[in-house]
């Protein structure tokens, strides 16, 4: 844990106090203006096509403008060609994971098809964005590791305790009526396992496919949006991927969205100084599942 605190110490006495402070605001302007307008419910309402649209331009703002105060700043990087051709190509990878169209039929029954097509979701996005990401890291990155997906020098102990730190966070928000609403998300296909036999078995392999979502998360912003940019803008990645993984959260309750934003730099300082995703991807994992818990236990409690 000491490794860790003097990662983010030394990462915040040499951040630049302007981009930093200019990345918070647009942060919390877009924040504000999300949850204001219900942005993201609107999103969705519309078609493939249009949901792409609007969100890759959400997300291009989020990642582009934090690159743009750099350079108002004196730092160019922008002049890098593939540094400029990720930061445009970035938005529409994730965009295009959130919105392509994975509805198969897989049952007769209404309620299975429903429950499978709920399972298959999570681990087909993985795959795309694990299969978009080898082409990148292919082409101009093989000879590291793929994106921080290494164990080397990997020490659990730190991670346990950010862990143990987040349990009574969770345990607050457990008692709070938008968290109940979103978690546990295991609620949307439990009614189709009522009566149903070994329900364990569907319940953790729903639990399962919910995790796999958070491989690709920190796959792609841990692993690709600080990783494939470090040798050219060291630890000026960490703020931009910040910021865009914050707005991916607009459609959580909004302490998790704005948590997002400082819990997404803390995983990023870490990835920066170990080169390694597998600890931010134990503690993200865990949070995910601590959520469920809570939202399982203060849904039985509260509601």
């Amino acid at each position: 844990m000491k490794d860790i605190l003097k990662y983010i110490i030394t990462y915040i006495s040499t951040m630049n106090i302007g981009v930093f402070a200019s990345c918070t605001v647009l942060t919390a302007l877009m924040i504000y203006v999300n949850f204001q307008f219900a942005i993201d419910p609107w999103i969705d309402a519309h078609s493939t096509a249009v949901s792409f649209l609007f969100r890759y331009l959400t997300f291009l703002i989020a990642f582009a403008l934090p690159y743009s105060f750099y350079f108002l700043q004196g730092k160019n990087y922008f002049r890098h060609s593939l540094i400029l051709l990720l930061i445009f190509l970035s938005p529409a990878i994730f965009s295009w994971k959130m919105v392509m169209p994975t509805a198969f039929p897989l049952s007769d029954d209404a309620s299975w098809n429903y429950y499978w097509n709920q399972v298959i979701y999570w681990p087909i996005r993985l795959i795309v964005i694990s299969f978009i990401l080898f082409i990148i890291w292919k082409i101009f990155y093989s000879r590291e590791s793929f994106f921080g997906l290494t164990a080397r020098k990997f020490n659990w102990k730190p991670y346990l305790l950010m862990l143990l730190i987040m349990v009574p966070l969770i345990a607050a928000a457990s008692t709070q009526r938008d968290f109940l609403h979103m978690y546990p998300r295991l609620k949307d296909v439990d009614p189709v396992l009522y009566d149903v036999k070994n329900r364990w078995f569907y319940h953790v392999l729903h639990e399962l496919s919910y995790g796999s979502d958070f491989v690709s998360v920190e796959l792609f912003f841990r692993g690709f949006l600080v990783l494939a940019f470090v040798k050219v803008v060291g630890k000026d990645a960490i703020l931009p991927m910040a910021c865009f993984y914050c707005t991916i959260h607009f459609g959580k309750p909004l302490g998790e969205c704005i948590s997002s934003y400082f819990g997404g730099m803390i995983l990023g300082v870490v990835v920066y100084n170990t080169r390694s995703i597998i600890g931010g991807l134990l503690v993200h994992l865990g949070i995910a599942w601590l959520m469920e818990l809570g939202g399982h236990i203060g849904n039985s409690m509260f509601r």
